[in-house]
């Protein structure tokens, strides 16, 4: 079946505004942190403030006496109960992890891991006490840099010996899907062009509106847990696992969640530690964590030295490309840590053909904040890399940026195509993105601008940054995450309800935290059943509703839940169909199924969905042959993943007796497949567009010689607001994929991924003519004015 053949138009493709923002955005419904119940207790955590140390002694008999104080429990007091947080990615068989309990016992491995908590009455008496508790430290020396840390001059776990948790190498001649490296690489270097860049992803941090937040009532025999989470059934199996509660009597629900850009895809101490606390007193607590905790434990993202080696021809045409990854595990491994460069693995070939490929990536521990997920996750990171080296080429060969791209990239009659990195490219036309955004943009007149701004010597000079991309979107399917050490499963569950009076039920095994589902998925299913919008109502977040479920990451949504609820919505026809024929007195074979309604070929008869409802519903004419409902369940896993793309191109001016920037234009067209909401793609778009932005001028994680997180406000941390970030002018193609039914691919991530690489060769391209040839991440005015004094002197 092609990608399109049967695709419901009336809904889908239809711009409508969300269900959920009413109350999103008023604030009008509710959050983890609002839940109250009878004799909520509160918890407040003491934290590390040093990065590596000894724990010689916990002194909690002030906090014991400070007013409201319920409890004051330490990692000693848990430590037969924590159980170790567990890890759901091995990079290889051989990888070290060290064990990580959600309450350090005798030793901290970061600043901000948890040493003791304290329960009471309020959460300002809890807060209050915890900064009575006395802990005497003895500290160890701790492994900061990563590059350092690599080379195991401090150990950040002695007893494992190494900081060196796992190499993993993807080698395309070993593998089959390409040539040698190696051989390509000095054939350049007689003959051809050889560029070597090294390339730092610096540590940010999620920064999600909301912080984390925990709610644990231990009332009766059932155990429910309210959590601020993107992965709601992940929390309940480990919650099982690690706490050995039996599954079955543990109920998570995660309420409206505000955002997670991946910081939320997790199952967190804090989460075992409100649980052990709860069942400990017996009664419900609340653990809701204040933002400089959200900065400075909640896990932080990228991190990576890149080492990147192209080898091309005289003209350009690109022949290999070498990358050797140091990846920062931080001290411990989160659910997908060792898995989030590896991910990267697969794309630093981006959307283009060439002949040898290889990958190396080093895993390394360290004692700061484990990294994991981060909005791409591993995609953004190779996006850079290639789209950086690939403006360093065009350089060297004095052509356009566009051109050495179109040189390279794989055509859109080419496809499917399988890449050197092993992947198959079921669909994409990058001429067409590449040819709108130009025309949107205006380049060739920028370009004119440009020139004379460069002739004239202006100090305010025009650059302009080229970047194009394609990502690995829903992660699946399952056989290809188990080939690749990941425990989890790629498949999606939904069911669909048809209520008596006609209405409808979907629910949906994803769990969104700001994506719209419920809208989209209400589109398709108005689609499917021939139903209104309106008389759609979602469900989801809910382990007790929604039993079955993989949760929201990756852009998994759309393209494996979203072809669920779609699989679901069929059945239901399917089942409503001899209802139909009973009911009509008609056969099977003469019914046909449109608008909502069951008509028999050639007369005027027919029922509605929601009439057969209510009849199978009543059961009077059905002669005990009804099942009582219409309803329906199923499972999707598709084959293989999706491969959004598109061309972003930015145009930036630097000051260059300042190095003060400011982004004049930017222009996206994205291609992500059939848009179920266009609307929805477009502020998609715009929240990743601006999350790229911010890393490549705003957002860094910075710590002192120490550990010590300097950027553990924002006020230091610098999230651009509104007033920071340019108007976004988007645009699509359409290109529909071939691995789902619907044709769809994927948005979450795009505009993160491709929108880093746009600004910082842009701000390049500003002012390479003046002898910079690199300015690191973010590039903030002193960095873009210390590259312009560096380059003068050169």
């Amino acid at each position: 079946m092609t990608a399109t053949q049967d695709r419901p138009r009336t809904e889908v493709g239809t711009p409508r505004r969300r269900k959920e923002d009413a109350r999103l955005i008023t604030g009008r419904t509710k959050w983890t942190d609002n839940v109250v119940l009878p004799g909520l207790l509160h918890l407040a955590m003491v934290r590390s403030p040093l990065a590596h140390a000894k724990i010689v002694a916990v002194d909690t008999e002030a906090a014991r006496s400070a007013p409201g104080v319920q409890a004051v429990l330490t990692g000693a007091d848990l430590a037969d109960e924590q159980g170790a947080m567990p890890f759901a990615w091995t990079a290889t068989p051989e990888q070290k992890q060290p064990t990580h309990p959600a309450m350090a016992v005798d030793r901290v491995a970061f600043a901000g891991e948890v040493v003791a908590m304290v329960v009471a009455r309020t959460a300002a008496e809890a807060i209050d006490a915890a900064e009575l508790v006395d802990v005497d430290y003895e500290e160890l020396p701790a492994a900061l840099d990563l590059k350092a840390a690599a080379a195991d001059e401090v150990l950040a776990h002695p007893d494992l010996g190494s900081n060196v948790s796992a190499v993993f190498r993807y080698d395309s001649a070993e593998s089959g899907s390409g040539g040698d490296v190696d051989a390509a690489i000095e054939a350049a270097r007689t003959d051809g062009i050889v560029i070597e860049r090294e390339f730092r992803q610096q540590r940010l941090i999620p920064s999600f509106m909301e912080p984390r937040s925990i709610v644990a009532d231990p009332t009766g025999e059932q155990l429910t847990v309210w959590s601020s989470t993107q992965v709601p059934h992940f929390v309940r199996v480990f919650l099982a696992l690690v706490l050995g509660i039996p599954e079955q009597k543990i109920r998570v629900i995660a309420p409206d969640v505000g955002g997670g850009f991946g910081g939320k895809l997790q199952f967190i101490p804090e989460e075992v530690l409100t649980v052990a606390a709860a069942r400990r007193l017996g009664k419900p607590c609340k653990y809701s964590e204040t933002r400089s905790e959200s900065l400075s434990a909640a896990h932080h993202g990228r991190d990576q030295w890149q080492k990147v080696t192209l080898a091309a021809d005289r003209d350009g045409t690109v022949r290999a490309l070498k990358v050797d990854l140091l990846a920062n595990m931080g001290a411990y491994l989160g659910l997908v840590t060792a898995g989030v460069p590896i991910l990267g693995a697969f794309m630093y070939n981006g959307i283009y053909k060439f002949g040898a490929y290889r990958f190396t990536c080093t895993n390394v521990f360290t004692n700061l904040t484990w990294t994991d997920a981060y909005r791409g996750a591993g995609r953004p990171e190779a996006t850079f890399v290639v789209e950086r080296a690939m403006d360093e080429l065009a350089a060297v060969v004095g052509v356009d940026p566009l051109e050495i791209r179109e040189r390279n990239w794989i055509k859109h009659e080419e496809f499917p195509f399988a890449t050197v990195a092993g992947l198959q490219y079921d669909s994409g036309n990058y001429e067409a993105a590449t040819a709108k955004a130009k025309e949107l943009f205006g380049y060739d007149a920028l370009r004119a601008e440009q020139a004379e701004r460069r002739a004239a010597g202006d100090p305010v000079q025009l650059g302009i940054g080229v970047s194009t991309y394609t990502e690995m979107c829903g992660l699946a399917p399952s056989r290809w995450l188990g080939s690749m050490g990941y425990v989890g499963g790629g498949w999606e569950h939904a069911s669909v309800r048809m209520l008596p009076t006609g209405k409808v039920e979907v629910i949906t095994g994803t769990s969104p935290h700001g994506q719209g589902h419920e809208t989209a998925w209400s589109q398709l299913v108005a689609d499917r059943l021939g139903v209104a919008f309106e008389d759609v109502e979602v469900l989801h977040g809910d382990t007790q509703v929604a039993a079955r479920g993989l949760d929201t990451y990756g852009s998994r949504s759309l393209t494996v839940g979203g072809m669920a609820v779609l699989a679901a919505a069929d059945r239901v026809i399917e089942k409503a169909k001899p209802v139909a024929a009973q009911l009509l007195e008609a056969n099977v074979d003469d019914l046909e199924y449109a608008g909502g309604r069951f008509g028999v070929r050639g007369t005027e008869a027919g029922m509605t969905l929601g009439e057969l409802a209510f009849a199978v519903f009543q059961g009077h004419k059905l002669g005990g042959a009804g099942e009582g409902s219409l309803d329906a369940e199923a499972t999707h896993e598709p084959d293989d993943f999706s491969f959004p793309h598109g061309t972003h191109l930015c145009a930036i001016e630097v000051d260059t007796e300042t190095g003060g920037t400011r982004i004049r234009s930017y222009v996206c067209v994205d291609d992500v497949g059939v848009a179920v909401n266009p609307l929805i793609v477009e502020g998609q778009v715009h929240g990743g567009v601006a999350q790229g932005i911010a890393q490549a001028l705003y957002e860094e994680a910075v710590h002192d010689e120490s550990g010590t997180l300097l950027t553990g406000t924002f006020v230091d941390y610098l999230v651009p607001s509104a007033a920071d970030l340019p108007t976004i002018e988007s645009s699509r193609t359409e290109t529909p994929a071939t691995t789902n039914p619907l044709g769809v691919k994927g948005v979450g991530e795009a505009g993160t991924i491709a929108s880093t690489p746009a600004v910082v060769n842009a701000v390049l391209d500003a002012v390479r003519h003046l002898g910079v040839t690199d300015v690191p991440m973010p590039c903030t005015p002193y960095r873009v004015w210390k590259a312009l004094q560096e380059g003068a002197s050169s």
